[in-house]
């Protein structure tokens, strides 16, 4: 069996550490703001979470680009020809035109290097959910399973990787077109905070209406409780946009309520950050479905 590595996007949200213990390849989408365009990096040597968000706080709107099909060509072109195959695991495609963009690059790669395989699949997932989804298929990967065969796991099991998040502020989904200004609005007047999923298409979707804060990352563990699969054996990523302690809060009623001991955290990146927004706080777990 011909060696083979796994890439995937800086919009998985791992953290160095996990990177290495993963022994996976990270394409950095880039983000731009003030005027400056910067690399969403795990190590966030260009700009870190927590300047990012005090930066959108103060008022800075950032964008985000997609990666482009020469940036692929460039990026998997020398692992192919050095001698590995490269299965690349996509953020979704319902929210980003990335993956696409990898399809036209891994077709132009395979007529390239013909004795090569270069494999790509969508995740259907965002932040650490997409993460999460990675980390798992390196587990499988470890167990000796063929570049195929995990390529095959990942289609079959992406679907069982719930995302369940929400939002401190209304106004970073209002900018985005999730919520029309009005309920924006009222929304903050109210305390409303919205409880929002992946759904299997990689779409982002509002599916309830909470009122206050504790209340809305309670909903989170709630959902978890119905439809995590071994709650307490499974690795658990939780992904926050600088705000640690209501990671932490939602972490702690994990480890009380199923006592799961495999519980991952770190910040949202500036890519999905800029959609996302400051005190966003995303649960991933292996779920009967993502509803």
């Amino acid at each position: 069996m011909a060696p083979y590595r796994i890439l995937t996007d800086s919009t998985t949200d791992l953290s160095p550490a996990l990177v290495e213990k993963m022994n996976v390849t990270v394409m950095p989408l880039t983000f731009t703001m003030d005027g400056k365009t910067y690399r969403n990096t795990p190590d966030e040597t260009d700009m870190s979470s927590k300047v990012f968000y005090d930066k959108v706080r103060a008022g800075s709107m950032p964008t985000t680009s997609q990666l482009n099909p020469m940036d692929f060509k460039e990026a998997v072109g020398p692992i192919l020809a050095g001698g590995e195959d490269v299965l690349y695991l996509a953020f979704s495609s319902g929210l980003s035109g990335t993956f696409n963009n990898a399809r036209i690059a891994f077709a132009e790669l395979a007529e390239e290097y013909p004795q090569r395989k270069a494999l790509c699949v969508d995740t259907l997932g965002a932040s650490m959910g997409e993460g999460l989804l990675v980390y798992l298929a390196c587990q499988e990967r470890d167990k000796g399973k063929s570049i195929e065969e995990v390529a095959q796991w990942v289609e079959e099991n992406r679907l069982h990787l719930a995302h369940w998040f929400t939002v401190d502020d209304l106004n970073h989904l209002k900018r985005g077109g999730r919520v029309s200004g009005a309920a924006a609005f009222f929304g903050t007047m109210l305390s409303i905070k919205p409880v929002l999923h992946v759904d299997d298409e990689g779409h982002l979707i509002p599916m309830e209406k909470v009122r206050g804060r504790r209340q809305s990352l309670d909903a989170l563990v709630e959902h978890m409780a119905k439809t995590g699969i071994d709650n307490a054996h499974k690795t658990i990523f939780i992904s926050h946009g600088d705000c640690k302690d209501d990671v932490e809060y939602v972490a702690q009623q994990i480890r009380q309520r199923f006592g799961t001991a495999d519980i991952y955290t770190n910040p949202i990146g500036p890519v999905i950050g800029a959609h996302s927004g400051p005190g966003t706080v995303a649960l991933f777990f292996l779920a009967e479905s993502r509803n």
